[in-house]
């Protein structure tokens, strides 16, 4: 060798000598920050029906684990000592009717023995009668809106993970990719029913500490429930391969006191009247684009990037588009009412007017596109009146 430099013999080693440690790794986990991700067991259950289910796990564990013992051990030490290289010589016989009933029956019993607690618990995930609450989950490309049903409460869940850490120019946090911009908020202690419907596709709502994982299918409601006995935060993920956004679409849930869950309430009502007031006035450019970057980070840069530029031919770039140079009405009309047959949502439904029309504005006045025109809350409302 000379100086840094490795002849070839020495670079094999270095290379056999990083491949162990890899496998080590992988086999006894490594110090640091993968190491404290390293588990072996289900997350600490949140829910009865979470609780069930580790209990459930842990019982198939030992049975498995005893069959393992009481069947497979012997069995190997029968074909080692009993091999034809150690001299043995194979005994011939005919059917034991003791024997063939004995290992009929245990099996059997052994089945019944785990189907009881399994059948049990899959019923009780099944029952979601006598709830306290009911909220409508419905699964968007890619963020989910959930509804308090008779509440009159109602918004939209996006990702909150700055766009820095998803390209890799800052520090990721501890809750990268599982973070949103508005969680689901439940009282602890109350028995929550949802139901779920998708907009598009499949997506599915996966909770691991609840136990709960429930497909949300376009055109049909399913049903589940649960019920947090601590307040605290979980979080999970959508579970269906729904799209390029599918790893962009957390689900965080906030479990807290009945108290809490009153004002919270409160606190929303109150931001939703704020809303509305703020859809009926108008607004200057400045204001718009300031507004429309915020919304359009949340609801559109997943798809159309960050710059604009799209990710073509199934996003279409919006910076130096025709569409966003052309008359604002049909840019309107695009945002509001989306087109059918294209991964492009109708933001109708799930924006205020406000939002539509700062986001429209932010796009037509964004990157290199210098329209200098401005479209207003009043021309969403008159849009969203039409049939």
């Amino acid at each position: 060798m000379q100086g840094d430099t490795l002849c070839e013999p020495d670079r094999r080693a270095a290379r056999a000598s990083e491949v162990a440690a890899g496998v080590m790794c992988m086999l006894f986990g490594c110090a640091g920050a993968s190491r404290a991700d390293y588990a072996l067991n289900l997350p600490p259950p949140a829910t009865g029906i979470a609780r069930q289910i580790y209990d459930l796990h842990t019982l198939i564990l030992w049975i498995c684990a005893a069959i393992l013992v009481v069947v497979f051990v012997p069995m190997v030490i029968a074909l080692v000592r009993h091999r034809r290289s150690a001299g043995h010589v194979a005994h011939r016989f005919h059917d034991n009717l003791r024997l063939e009933i004995l290992w009929t029956v245990i099996p059997v019993l052994i089945l019944v023995g785990m189907a009881y607690p399994a059948t049990k618990t899959v019923i009780e995930m099944k029952d979601w009668s006598a709830s306290d609450m009911t909220i409508k989950v419905v699964g968007r490309q890619w963020k989910w809106e959930y509804e308090y049903v008779d509440e009159d409460l109602r918004f939209i869940s996006t990702l909150s993970t700055p766009r820095s850490e998803i390209d890799n120019a800052s520090a990721k946090n501890a809750n990268y990719l599982l973070e949103v911009d508005r969680p689901l908020v439940v009282p602890t202690g109350a028995k929550i029913k949802l139901i779920l419907t998708a907009s598009d596709v499949i997506h599915a709502w996966w909770i691991p500490a609840f136990g709960v994982k429930q497909d949300a299918v376009p055109g049909f409601i399913r049903e589940t429930w649960f019920r947090v006995d601590e307040p605290g935060t979980y979080r999970g993920q959508c579970a269906e391969l729904c799209g390029v956004g599918h790893g962009f679409m957390p689900i965080v849930v906030e479990a807290v006191t009945p108290e809490r869950f009153l004002s919270w309430k409160t606190e929303q009502r109150t931001q939703m009247a704020a809303l509305k007031e703020a859809s009926t006035r108008e607004y200057t450019l400045t204001e718009l684009v300031g507004h429309g970057e915020k919304v359009y980070a949340a609801n559109c840069a997943v798809c159309h990037q960050a710059n604009g530029g799209g990710v073509p031919p199934a996003f279409p770039p919006l910076d130096g588009s025709k569409l966003v140079a052309g008359p604002a009405g049909d840019h309107l009309d695009r945002v509001f009412n989306g087109r059918s047959g294209t991964a492009m949502q109708a933001f109708g439904p799930q924006l205020s007017d406000f939002d539509i029309a700062a986001v429209v504005t932010f796009e037509r006045n964004s990157w290199s596109n210098r329209i200098g025109d401005m479209v207003q809350p009043a021309q969403v409302a008159a849009l969203r009146k039409q049939p």
